[in-house]
């Protein structure tokens, strides 16, 4: 864990959600039987395209909510793979509604709220996938906030988007500590005046745009440590 100098006491911690609380690197596993060696590539792909599309949308002004470009973004890796199989498209983007945890979530939140902070999702996915994601896991009691881009009709990294965790929690960016395991959400972030914790699960090379995280940290399991519990 490497870090910059001491964060002041945060109110809240809000969390990205895909990659960071729920492991999208694992949704296809499922039907590995039925991919074979397409497995890992289509994987990789899908989640490529499903930014790639949200980043296009957002500088068109072409909004549709997460869902349908998580759509999108399956038919064209299914089309780049040649896989032209429309159950098995329909069953893994029934994925998307209960995505796997990772095994850090449960006890990094239970240990934060137990201290007393707000925790809080914000997300680019729909209100429906994130409902869906979180009741699967019984999180609820652990959250105090499920934010979707939904509201500000259009995806990270703009600005509005950041904005709606400090409008709905009521706290100032700088009483805001935000964790996700997305690099350039992360910078994103910092540049909007978030203390940000990067969760550098893989071993990634830091990015070179501009407002570096605060933390970098390995797991979630890091994250109580680092807040001094």
């Amino acid at each position: 864990m490497t870090a910059r100098p001491t964060l002041a006491s945060p109110v809240a911690c809000v969390f990205d959600a895909y990659g960071t609380l729920f492991d999208v690197s694992r949704m296809v596993e499922p039907y590995r039987d039925r991919l074979g060696e397409k497995t890992a590539l289509l994987a990789k792909l899908w989640r490529e395209k499903q930014l790639q599309y949200t980043w296009l949308r957002s500088l068109m002004g072409a909004y549709v909510d997460f869902w349908h470009v998580t759509g999108e973004a399956l038919d064209y890796a299914l089309g780049v793979l040649g896989l032209d199989d429309p159950r098995l498209r329909a069953l893994l983007m029934q994925l998307y509604l209960a995505p796997p945890l990772f095994d850090d979530v449960n006890a990094t939140l239970t240990t934060l709220k137990a201290k007393g902070l707000r925790t809080a999702i914000l997300s680019n996915g729909s209100t429906t996938m994130l409902t869906g994601a979180v009741n699967g896991h019984n999180l609820r009691g652990v959250l105090d906030l499920v934010i979707s881009v939904d509201e500000a009709q259009i995806f990270k990294p703009h600005p509005s988007v950041y904005k709606l965790a400090t409008d709905k929690l009521g706290v100032p960016a700088e009483k805001i500590l935000f964790v996700s395991s997305n690099g350039w959400d992360a910078h994103a972030a910092r540049h909007i005046g978030f203390h940000v914790a990067w969760v550098n699960r893989s071993d990634q090379l830091r990015e070179t745009i501009p407002d570096p995280p605060d933390f970098e940290i390995r797991s979630l399991s890091d994250l109580p440590r680092l807040l001094g519990f």
